[in-house]
């Protein structure tokens, strides 16, 4: 009886815990209300350039071999005009129109149609309807998690037909390539489009909306915090993970199949590429109830950062290194082979790891053990935007005692073993740790200035504590 009475007053703790989080970040998260030029300057340098940064790396594979100063030679110095390199770029088609509309149809069909069953024979995975954070405005929106069983049933029907059917070839993704792109930067920015048009005229929830007035930040970052069609599909949810993050193994495997074909073997360092980016997809999805909590469905409105981005940037520049393995076949050294699957999948761990640590810290209220002791934190205050002071705790032990992003560093070295298992003969594939490199930098800093607002000289004790934000004795 005293351990029920223990164990029900734990739950009504973690329950305030988490509405008193929320409170307390509505005024201190997600995206401004008023725009500042440097904001409004990167917000222009990104919807003006961030499409000609994803055709020059596509083309530049299927002009240049993968050569990214080339295009830049031949037209600094004349040998070619623009219009050269554009009349030589594969045109939209028919066929991947086609291609394309049942795939994404297909994609929403399976979210909304087809209730998760994953959740009720694999052990430990969270599935089904499952709440997300709450909203600014106070909403609790519920989802149908069912991302792991989606991709199950793409990839199933994949390998079925690749094997058995012969509906159509396993290097069609490769093969329709650049007419795919086209077709992908065209939903893009239609949902974005449709997003800020909704957000203005028939919002899901208009207290969940942000105005500045600026026609191209509200574009970019988004109007609605969770725009919504019917009751179910979720505009935030099923871009981040459907259908660009499901084709990401599929792209995967379709350059292998090229791959093949050309050379007549696959190479090792295909497989590796497939494999650990596989890991992390699939790691994705068995924690798609997790994401919930991230930074992208708490606190980053749906505009075209996420709209054209998870439609186009993360398919098409997330996948270079399968794509380039296409132009350059590489047949890494045993040593070499195994170095890069070691860091990999040491990469994944300390990710994993790290995540399930805070996670675990979060769940009990500091209850647990971390690395076989009780975890060490620090506890702070902060007051809400209605002015009530609440509590809560900072970890300082375990990986996050480590540093105080120490997830990112395990992301980023698995971001960087992709790479790795390309060799060393072209700048390219390198991009991905580059970017991931920038990306969660910015994360960092975006997250501890919003700490540092929050919690004040509570932050200050914090930081003393865990100096180090991703390299322990370094940065």
């Amino acid at each position: 009886m005293a351990a029920h009475q223990e164990k029900k007053l734990a739950e009504e703790r973690k329950h305030r815990n988490m509405q008193n989080d929320t409170k307390a970040s509505q005024g201190q998260w997600g995206r401004a209300w008023e725009v500042d030029w440097f904001s409004l300057a990167s917000i222009l340098f990104l919807l003006m350039f961030a499409p000609l940064i994803v055709y020059y790396f596509i083309m530049s594979c299927d002009q240049y071999q993968c050569s990214l100063t080339d295009p830049l030679l031949d037209l600094l110095t004349g040998n070619k005009h623009l219009s050269d390199i554009w009349n030589r770029t594969p045109a939209l088609t028919y066929r991947a129109a086609g291609i394309y509309s049942l795939w994404v149809t297909f994609q929403v069909l399976l979210y909304v149609s087809i209730p998760d069953f994953c959740h009720k024979f694999l052990p430990g995975y969270v599935g089904g309807v499952q709440e997300g954070a709450v909203t600014p405005a106070g909403i609790v929106n519920k989802y149908e998690i069912n991302g792991l069983q989606a991709w199950i049933i793409t990839h199933v029907l994949w390998f079925a037909n690749a094997s058995c059917f012969h509906f159509f070839s396993p290097t069609i993704i490769f093969d329709n390539w650049i007419p795919l792109l086209w077709c992908a930067n065209i939903l893009g920015y239609a949902v974005s489009t449709f997003a800020m048009v909704k957000g203005y005229f028939f919002p899901t929830n208009a207290k969940d909306c942000k105005f500045t007035g600026n026609f191209f930040y509200d574009y970019m970052m988004g109007i609605e915090f969770n725009p919504r069609i019917g009751k179910w599909f979720d505009f935030k949810l099923f871009f981040n993970g459907r259908p660009g993050i499901v084709a990401w193994t599929l792209i995967n495997l379709s350059f292998a199949a090229k791959q093949q074909e050309l050379y007549g073997e696959v190479t090792n360092s295909m497989i590796l590429v497939n494999v650990l980016q596989g890991i992390y997809v699939l790691d994705f999805f068995w924690n798609e109830a997790w994401y919930l909590k991230t930074i992208d469905i708490c606190h980053d409105h749906f505009g075209w950062y996420l709209g054209w981005g998870d439609c186009v940037w993360l398919p098409y520049l997330y996948t270079l290194q399968g794509l380039y393995l296409v132009y350059h076949p590489v047949h890494l050294s045993t040593a070499h082979a195994v170095g890069v699957l070691m860091l990999g999948l040491l990469g994944y761990s300390i990710f994993r790891m790290t995540n399930h640590q805070k996670d675990l810290f979060r769940r009990t209220n500091g209850n647990c053990r971390i690395w076989g002791k009780k975890p060490e934190y620090i506890e702070c205050s902060y007051v809400s935007v209605d002015g009530t002071k609440y509590y809560s705790k900072l970890m300082t032990s375990g990986f996050w005692g480590w540093a105080r992003h120490f997830n990112y560093t395990g992301d980023l070295m698995g971001s960087l073993s992709y790479c790795l298992a390309c060799g060393f003969g072209h700048i390219l594939p390198y991009f991905y740790i580059i970017y991931m490199t920038i990306l969660l930098t910015h994360r960092c800093i975006r997250d501890e200035h919003r700490c540092c607002s929050k919690y004040g000289k509570d932050w200050e004790r914090y930081t003393a504590a865990v100096p180090y934000r991703l390299l322990p004795g370094i940065f």
